[in-house]
């Protein structure tokens, strides 16, 4: 058989084309800038220092860089968090494609109108140019009630006029204890509010999943992102409210914030749907998906390599609504083919020295 004509060999196993459901693609340029273990409070503190100083031609070569490799890994599609266009042109030539989150934030009520303003204006801008976009909060601690409001009336009015399904949220979501804290008033994000002079008007709501739960109708299709501090309370009521969510799981940026990571035994043994994302190079050192399933692997070696597979293919398509095409080698379907090389066979399950690159094209 090694001798029939055009049948080319490999040793490793293959997978679909894989999707990272959680990047920061426009901050590519922060990469090795920020330091480890500031907690979330200094981490963003030090983005904004550091945007402020960098040119946008360096972070648009960062940004071109980092599509190019994590396409050559195997990654077909990406949820990508956008707080302007600086990616837009990238992506109408990438080979990958991206469901856009144009983020939305500020506490402060008096400036929803200009935020949301933006926000409109710059999702029609990428639609504009082909692009999948649609308008999301950043957290449920970093959005004040009219700006939360708006946003959801917003994608419900563009959803009614495109004739097209409402589309997911991407809310950052129990990355630090800082976000439950901010409702009680104590951490440093409740600290730096303070002194800002800003008083938020959504504490009422007394948790992240309390405000979740009270103001989302139960349709509303969710990727929560980090759950690196949720608690078993929290997945209870956010999936007895919710028909739909993904929780999506970035461990090696929260290990690079917060020293440490999701409660991932916990999220299994409630049966949640979960995803990889590989957050921003702010707190990374790359936008592989194959490096946080060899991170996994080596945390949580019984977790079998087929179950980590689906997170990283499957439940990340299914998250961003692109399982139509991808996700899976079945007739329809044209995902691509990721040969993932350096297995332990023996064990079967990845090793430090595993590596992944695409050998189908997605659409082929």
């Amino acid at each position: 058989m090694d001798s029939l004509h055009g049948i080319e060999f490999y040793s490793g196993i293959l997978l679909p084309g894989m999707v990272n459901a959680h990047t920061h693609l426009e901050l590519s340029y922060l990469r090795g800038k920020i330091p480890e273990g500031t907690g979330l409070g200094g981490f963003v503190s030090a983005i904004t220092a550091c945007r402020e100083a960098t040119p946008e031609s360096e972070r648009r070569r960062a940004a071109d860089v980092q599509d190019a490799l994590m396409r050559a890994e195997g990654i077909v599609a990406a949820g990508d968090i956008c707080n302007g266009d600086a990616t837009f042109d990238l992506k109408k030539k990438s080979g990958i494609r991206y469901r856009n989150f144009i983020e939305l934030f500020g506490t402060d009520p008096s400036v929803a109108n200009t935020a949301l303003r933006n926000g409109k204006a710059l999702a029609d801008e990428g639609r504009n140019e082909g692009l999948e976009c649609s308008l999301t909060p950043h957290s449920t601690y970093s959005v004040s009630e009219n700006l939360w409001k708006g946003i959801f009336t917003t994608r419900q009015d563009t959803a009614s006029r495109t004739e097209k399904p409402l589309p997911p949220l991407s809310v950052h979501f129990m990355e630090s204890p800082e976000e439950t804290g901010i409702y009680r008033g104590t951490g440093r994000l409740a600290e730096n509010n303070r002194k800002a002079g800003l008083h938020p008007d959504f504490l009422r709501y007394g948790s992240p999943t309390g405000r979740l739960t009270a103001t989302l109708p139960a349709e509303t299709p969710l990727l929560l992102i980090h759950n690196t501090f949720i608690t078993e309370e929290d997945i209870d009521r956010l999936n007895d409210r919710f028909r739909e969510i993904t929780y999506v799981l970035c461990p090696r940026s929260n290990a690079y914030i917060e020293h440490a990571v999701p409660p991932v035994e916990l999220l299994r043994r409630k049966g949640c749907r979960i995803a990889l994302g590989t957050d921003s190079l702010a707190s990374n050192t790359s936008l592989s998906v194959l490096e946080e399933l060899k991170y996994l692997t080596a945390r949580f070696p019984d977790i079998p390599l087929t179950e980590l597979a689906g997170w990283a293919t499957l439940k990340g398509a299914e998250a961003l609504r692109a399982d139509g095409w991808s996700s899976t080698f079945e007739p329809g379907k044209k995902p691509g083919a990721v040969l993932v090389e350096g297995i332990d066979w023996e064990h079967f399950r990845l090793t430090p020295e595993s590596a992944s690159r695409l050998i189908v094209p997605p659409g082929r």
